[in-house]
């Protein structure tokens, strides 16, 4: 069982759990795009387990007639054991979920990992005519070319600062340049993008410049958040905009929840209040 701690972060450790988060923040206008927590596997066991739970998580959602979809880590699919295993697994889940009618995201994981995680994408979403979505990352280096090479590939693409300590030969590492990066892609996408955007960010100033792109060109976009972060914020933001919630949950929960108090002072804070009740 999760802990109060850090059930502001992770929906439950059964898709059941996370299926209950997911209904109540539709009341809310906020959808959801449901992670099973996992990644790094190097035998091929946890990850046709974790495959198959994904391709019931289709299903349950479709039958659950809820506003979900769900997104996948390729290492938690077995890229780590090789790329035909990854893609494998991936293509089994996007054919269930085309099958239930449930949209999938395709999580970007280090820059080691990039080619074989756009190369999947790609080849996917024109098999399928969208249906498919993946995440590029502002920091490194070689986005802007990845974002062209996208422009017209039918499925969606997320656009986030980018998560991982990458080295300096690939990546910038200036937070103020990351910022300029991911205004640069956005201004970009919603110039040449027919729709699919997804801005995958917590930043005020970043979701403002994504407002102001669509009222300048019209393009379809959503906003993504981590459940438990700035959540008034995407309650405010659904009732005019889409917004959608990264809805994480299962039995791997300790080290998702122990990145997200790393990551800012304010989740620190609050695990400290809810342990001393203060």
């Amino acid at each position: 069982m999760i802990p109060p701690i850090a059930s502001r972060f992770v929906a439950g450790e059964s898709a059941a759990e996370a299926l209950d988060h997911v209904r109540s923040i539709n009341g809310r206008d906020v959808g959801a795009i449901v992670n099973l927590l996992g990644e790094h596997y190097d035998e091929r066991p946890p990850v046709r387990s974790d495959a198959a739970e994904y391709r019931s998580l289709v299903a349950d959602i479709a039958r659950s007639d809820l506003d979900a979809c769900i997104s996948v880590k390729p290492s938690q699919l077995g890229l780590d054991i090789g790329e035909d295993v990854f893609r494998e697994e991936l293509e089994s889940i996007v054919d269930a979920a085309r099958d239930h009618g449930v949209f999938v995201w395709i999580d970007m994981e280090d820059h080691t990992t990039t080619d074989a995680t756009l190369d999947a994408y790609e080849e996917l979403a024109r098999e399928h005519d969208g249906g498919v979505g993946v995440c590029v990352q502002a920091n490194l280096e070689r986005t802007r070319e990845d974002v062209e090479r996208l422009a017209d590939v039918p499925g969606k693409v997320r656009f986030v600062k980018g998560a991982y300590d990458e080295p300096a030969d690939v990546a910038y590492t200036d937070t103020e340049r990351v910022d300029r990066e991911l205004k640069a892609l956005l201004e970009y996408a919603f110039e040449h993008f027919d729709g699919g955007i997804g801005v995958g960010s917590h930043d005020p100033a970043i979701i403002e410049h994504a407002i102001d792109l669509h009222e300048e060109h019209g393009t379809d976009f959503e906003i993504q958040m981590l459940m438990g972060v700035r959540t008034d914020a995407q309650f405010d933001l659904a009732a005019e905009y889409d917004v959608y919630q990264y809805v994480p949950y299962g039995g791997r929960w300790l080290s998702y929840f122990y990145r997200r108090m790393m990551e800012r002072k304010g989740n620190i804070r609050f695990a400290l209040r809810a342990v001393f009740g203060s």
